[in-house]
């Protein structure tokens, strides 16, 4: 058993000794590719969506030094009719690139670091293979004099590129010596698993190891279940701990993938359940340079992008001509392609168009834009802040003012004459809620839905807010259905005042006039 060579199944053993959600059906999407021209897999998702477990997994399934079988016998997988054949037949390679970071002088050796060491275990479980050759041709020896092929695994293979971009030509080239080599490739590998953030880097227009079958963030094909929790596993991860489903859906659902529905970051339910507290975990997962080195660019009006994002606006994304790396950004499509692959964005294949996929995500892109130093972000996060603080003490005509100068700023949410449309404004507007609020939107009440409820943090001081829209209509009316169907009875158990405001958008107002009018009143119950 060694460190790169045959790691056995310690790593998964520690993994099913804690919350552990069954994800081994992914084994037998990987046996299905062994000895066929689809055995080379590559799975792009985001930084703690569950990389390292599905590595570890596939791991302790094929190291033929251990016996998993106790590891696996409750499992989904053993009910496979290939399990027994394939568990614990092949000797694998493991690498963690993360893991080698420290010991190849921060990837700048990661080549010749891999090439010696992986070949020194290679010679002492085989000493018969001969002595100075590079890791393909010793690979090739080893299957030669014992009939052993190998299951490669590769987690987080983009690292060194991600990290140190300028040791990309000659690592790609050494990924091609292995995984590209005619003589040698589908001779030693029974087949390869890799993960990464990225797909794989391209080298013109094509993958630079193009006999990788690809599946990522965009199109997640079969592995689609595999990239995070579905839904149904949250349900039971919640009824097991007698946790709120309701608050962990508002927390961490969004990403929705063709074919599984939701999925959720395991890394967010994990913790929010082992802490019992709803929070952002997302800076824990902050990759190769902050959020806001990319959303604070100014290129193709990338800025009022993120603010539309942040009020809750999809947009459309053109996924097509990004490069797979972090430094080379044709545009605003680029950027956002990225924030794709990293998790900051959910993307819905069938529109083409991306959004922030819940509040943990938005809560970091408020946080990111609030260390914007620029002018006109600066002036964005005042605007806002100023806007809740009129709210609270009452000013409604500020109050309408600021929405329509919004309004007027970001036009693309008001394509649809509709209060959907109208939602995505005051959602622009109120975008820096976070520091005082938490926002539920369509809540029901019993007597219908209201449109937007901002319920205070238990730390701040400030009413909750009970917001409802109306279209060429006016305040009063919006204000009446608020107490007509008691709306505010839905915050029972909130013993603090709460503030009832009716906004109306009045799209045929004559010239000179505010098309958008507020009413705010104390609720009396």
């Amino acid at each position: 058993m060694g460190f790169h060579l045959n790691p056995g199944n310690s790593g998964f053993s520690r993994i099913r000794n804690d919350l552990y959600v069954d994800k081994s059906g992914l084994i037998a999407l990987i046996n299905k590719t062994i000895d066929t021209t689809r055995s080379l897999t590559c799975v792009s998702r985001p930084r703690r969506f569950g990389k390292s477990f599905a590595a570890q997994m596939l791991c302790a399934y094929y190291d033929r030094t251990c016996d998993s079988s106790m590891l696996f016998h409750d499992l989904a997988i053993a009910k496979d009719t290939g399990y027994a054949k394939l568990l614990n037949q092949y000797d694998v390679i493991y690498v963690d690139m993360t893991g080698v970071r420290p010991f190849s002088n921060n990837y700048r050796s990661i080549v010749s670091y891999l090439n010696q060491k992986i070949t020194e275990e290679l010679k002492d479980a085989y000493p018969k293979i001969k002595p100075g050759l590079d890791l393909p041709y010793a690979l090739d020896s080893v299957v030669n004099l014992s009939g052993n092929r190998f299951i490669m695994i590769i987690d987080e293979w983009d690292a060194p590129i991600r990290e140190v971009p300028e040791i990309q030509e000659e690592y790609l080239m050494f990924l091609r010596s292995l995984f590209k080599n005619s003589a040698i490739t589908a001779k030693v590998f029974a087949a390869v698993y890799m993960t990464g953030i990225l797909p794989i880097k391209k080298d013109g227009s094509q993958s630079a190891i193009s006999d990788f079958q690809e599946f990522t963030m965009l199109k997640p094909g079969p592995f689609a279940q595999y990239v995070g929790f579905t839904e149904e596993e949250v349900r039971q991860l919640c009824e097991d701990a007698s946790a709120d489903y309701s608050e962990m859906k508002a927390w961490y659902d969004g990403y929705s993938l063709r074919g599984v529905g939701s999925i959720y970051n395991p890394n967010s339910v994990v913790k929010s359940l082992l802490y019992g507290d709803y929070d952002s975990y997302w800076t824990e997962t902050s990759a190769a340079g902050s959020l806001m080195n990319y959303i604070c660019r100014d290129v193709d009006g990338l800025r009022k992008t993120v603010a539309e994002l942040i009020g809750g606006v999809e947009v459309a994304v053109d996924t097509k001509g990004f490069s797979n790396d972090l430094i080379t950004f044709r545009g605003r499509d680029d950027i956002l392609t990225l924030l794709i692959h990293l998790g900051y964005l959910a993307y819905d294949e069938s529109t083409k168009k991306a959004r922030i996929p819940n509040e943990e995500v938005r809560l970091e892109f408020v946080r990111a834009i609030r260390e914007d130093t620029s002018p006109d972000t600066m002036k964005r996060v005042q605007e806002s802040d100023q806007l809740i603080m009129d709210t609270i003490h009452m000013n409604a005509e500020a109050v309408a003012e600021q929405i329509e100068k919004v309004h007027i700023e970001a036009t693309n949410p008001l394509n649809a004459n509709n209060e959907n449309s109208l939602r995505a404004v005051i959602q622009l507007a109120y975008f820096s809620y976070k520091n005082h609020y938490m926002k539920m939107e369509e809540l029901p009440t019993g007597y219908g839905y209201a449109d937007i409820v901002y319920l205070p943090k238990q730390s701040e001081m400030v009413p909750a807010l009970v917001i409802e829209l109306k279209w060429n209509q006016s305040a009063d009316t919006a204000i009446e259905q608020i107490k007509q169907r008691k709306y505010p009875t839905v915050l029972q158990g909130y013993g603090g005042d709460i503030l009832l405001v009716g906004i109306n958008y009045d799209k045929d107002a004559p010239a000179g006039q505010r098309k958008y009018t507020c009413k705010i009143e104390n609720w009396r119950g």
